[in-house]
């Protein structure tokens, strides 16, 4: 059985269509608290969700269907992901739900599922609440429908939890932070957690009104926080997405520093210290060569996996690693979090550069990406990969690229797109051979 609601991170798609209704909620409510029905204690879910409009929607969708299953549900209000999951945990809870499209705009929502470990649901336990949804469940006898309750110190919890990642002697005193909340889950608790360890914080992006969650502005649109670090003379620069998973960095000339930086970083400091695990880093194939190759010569691999953080979490969880994360900014540090967390990431490069008492554009570009090049080309149907003349065409690119860099060609799983990324040494080459094989596709698909 293919999952048809689920993908890469969760339930996901434009509000009141399609799977994201209040229908669907409540029947995802239903089937995960089913689901998760397991012994005869008083079974708990945690719910949390970031700024969009559709959250109170979505929300008490979700509550009807888990009360109505005989679970007792706690409310947060807006939270980042990572706190969901740390809660879920701490409140000893069957089930975790976070409500969030991540980066997207706010006519989209998702639904983000935990179990009571704190790590996003297995495919085994996806597959199990797919396949309830078009059953009729069986309802909790009155007397044991769920209760409803909110939590007020779930915001005060999760800034103690991402604090507590740094050593008690760590302070960001001097430090001029710029910090961009994509006008979403984290628009108080990231600017708080700095600001408690000492920091003088200029936010951006902290005003919600249900409908900007990423509009111009977070780790998608970092050009808000470029002008805002460079007007106000500021250290570094701080851009999270709309639920907090995501960290891209601005230095104090206002240069972007993408994930794969933050990660040779973090991993080579933990390796200093005697505290990296699995040997390396876990990325995805869309990392830059140039990281693979700096930490290859720091005596540190790197592991590549399929896109997602999913993908990069499975590896790590499998081969022992504490760091992995994607280019595009998820940062995993399983020393302190059981999913992305881009305000504990943060911790790590500020607490780097106070450490190291260098500027952050020093700091922070610890190696020269090599030119990378992704185009998608669209197709109205059929299997283009599957052309001869599309194969011969990878396999020149392949060949032009022999031992000077890599290419990656895969579909995505949401859209009738093919993902062509060349990188390699010769910026040249790289854009001559991502234009063959598009040409190639192009003329299969027709």
């Amino acid at each position: 059985m293919s999952k048809q609601f689920f993908g890469t991170d969760g339930i996901r798609g434009r509000t009141n269509q399609g799977a994201m209704t209040a229908a669907t909620a409540m029947k995802v409510g239903q089937a995960a608290g089913t689901r998760f029905l397991r012994g005869t204690h008083r079974h708990r879910v945690v719910i949390g969700k970031d700024t969009r409009l559709s959250g109170y929607m979505l929300e008490n969708a979700l509550v009807a269907g888990f009360t109505s299953v005989g679970m007792d549900v706690v409310l947060t209000g807006p939270l980042p992901t990572p706190a969901i999951a740390l809660l879920t945990r701490e409140l000893r809870a069957d089930v975790g739900v976070m409500i969030s499209a991540s980066h997207n705009p706010y006519e989209d929502n998702g639904i983000k599922l935990f179990g009571p470990d704190g790590f996003k649901l297995s495919d085994e336990d996806e597959l199990a609440i797919e396949g309830m949804l078009a059953q009729d469940l069986s309802l909790a006898d009155a007397a044991e429908i769920g209760r409803a309750r909110r939590i007020d110190d779930a915001r005060g919890r999760y800034i103690h939890a991402v604090k507590a990642s740094l050593p008690s002697t760590v302070r960001l005193d001097g430090l001029k932070i710029a910090v961009d909340c994509a006008n979403g889950a984290a628009y108080q608790v990231a600017p708080s957690a700095f600001w408690e360890l000492g920091a003088e914080i200029i936010a951006v992006g902290v005003n919600p009104n249900g409908k900007n969650i990423n509009d111009r502005c977070g780790s998608t649109h970092v050009d808000l926080l470029q002008e805002t670090v460079v007007s106000s003379g500021a250290d570094i620069g701080i851009a999270l997405d709309g639920d907090a998973d995501r960290l891209i960095v601005v230095d104090e000339k206002g240069q972007v520093v993408d994930g794969d930086q933050i990660m040779a970083l973090i991993g080579t400091q933990l390796a200093a210290r005697g505290e990296l695990r699995g040997g390396g880093v876990v990325a995805t194939v869309m990392s830059n060569l140039g990281l693979e190759r700096f930490l290859q010569g720091q005596g540190l691999t790197l592991e590549r996996t399929k896109v997602g953080d999913r993908h990069v979490l499975e590896r790590m969880r499998q081969g022992g690693f504490n760091v992995g994360g994607e280019q595009s900014g998820h940062m995993i540090l399983l020393d302190h979090a059981t999913t992305g967390d881009g305000t504990v990431a943060a911790l790590q490069v500020l607490a780097a550069l106070v450490q190291s008492g260098k500027r952050a554009s020093e700091l922070l570009h610890l190696f020269d990406p090599v030119p990378q090049l992704l185009r998608n080309v669209r197709f109205a149907g059929g299997k283009p990969l599957e052309a001869d003349s599309v194969k011969a065409a990878i396999t020149d690119a392949e060949a032009s690229l022999n031992g000077k860099g890599r290419l990656v060609i895969r579909p995505s799983g949401t859209e009738p797109v093919i993902r062509v990324m060349a990188e390699g040494d010769d910026a040249g080459e790289v854009e001559a051979a991502v234009a063959s094989i598009c040409q190639a596709v192009e003329e299969a698909a027709i």
